[in-house]
């Protein structure tokens, strides 16, 4: 059983790395807005933490790997 694809086909009906990457390519520069404002709030009020870079690191490595060395398929299905 994969929980994932569980999700998956119930919420959305493809997965979910296809649905983020529509919303990129459609709305790309509301996403980098939405992005910097998230980055510069967290930065903000986390500055002193050792957490917010752990979590910006992370949220980085996650979105590079969404895009990394794949064609962009609109509306792309899942197999």
């Amino acid at each position: 059983m994969n929980l994932y694809r569980e999700l998956w086909s119930r919420i959305g009906g493809r997965p979910w790395t296809y649905i983020l990457r529509d919303l990129w390519h459609k709305y790309e520069g509301l996403c980098i807005l939405a992005l910097v404002a998230g980055g510069a709030f967290l930065g903000h009020w986390l500055w002193h933490s050792v957490l917010w870079y752990l979590l910006n690191f992370t949220f980085g490595y996650i979105a590079g790997h969404l895009f990394w060395e794949k064609d962009y398929i609109p509306d792309q299905k899942g197999d």
